[in-house]
């Protein structure tokens, strides 16, 4: 018997409106490939530490931002798994720090994913400019990541979980 392509789906949230129609896509992946799901919030603390070492900011300040940062992972990621929850999808989410693009790839390459999903539409949703909508730490995990890589473009994704 032939199994899935995808067996475990990761999917990278920051809290846009792109990434979350990636979350989106992947819970309804789940449902119909019955794969596991793992979504994942990247705190930036390394650009944190590049702003403190340039003197931008002073050390107190960075890790209340990185504190704050992480709270809203937290919730961003209690958001995503009330969705999951709602197509009777079981989800596994992590807040993770460091370099954004690595840390994606570290935690697909750690849980063995199959499929990495990523937000594709800025949210200004301007659909002709493809070049502006793959940022740098897409354009990095596209390039380095050991599994296939998939941008979600929909920008009726929300519409289309609804009716599902």
């Amino acid at each position: 018997m032939l199994k899935s392509l995808f067996q475990k789906v990761l999917v990278a949230y920051n809290g846009s409106k792109s990434s979350l129609n990636a979350v989106l896509y992947g819970i309804m992946m789940a449902k119909v490939y019955k794969c596991s799901l793992k979504i994942v919030y990247v705190v930036d603390t390394a650009s944190i530490k590049q702003l403190t070492i340039s003197k931008f900011m002073v050390a107190d300040e960075a890790e209340k931002i990185s504190i704050n940062l992480e709270e809203d992972g937290k919730k961003n990621l209690e958001y995503c798994s009330g969705l999951a929850k709602q197509k009777g999808i079981k989800v596994e989410t992590e807040v993770l720090h460091g370099v954004v693009w690595s840390e994606i790839i570290r935690a697909a390459d750690s849980w063995k994913s199959d499929l990495i999903l990523l937000g594709g539409l800025s949210d200004n949703n301007d659909l002709y400019s493809s070049h502006a909508n793959v940022s740098k730490q897409e354009s990095e995990i596209i390039g380095s990541a050991h599994c296939s890589v998939m941008v979600v473009r929909d920008q009726y994704m929300e519409h289309k979980f609804r009716m599902s």
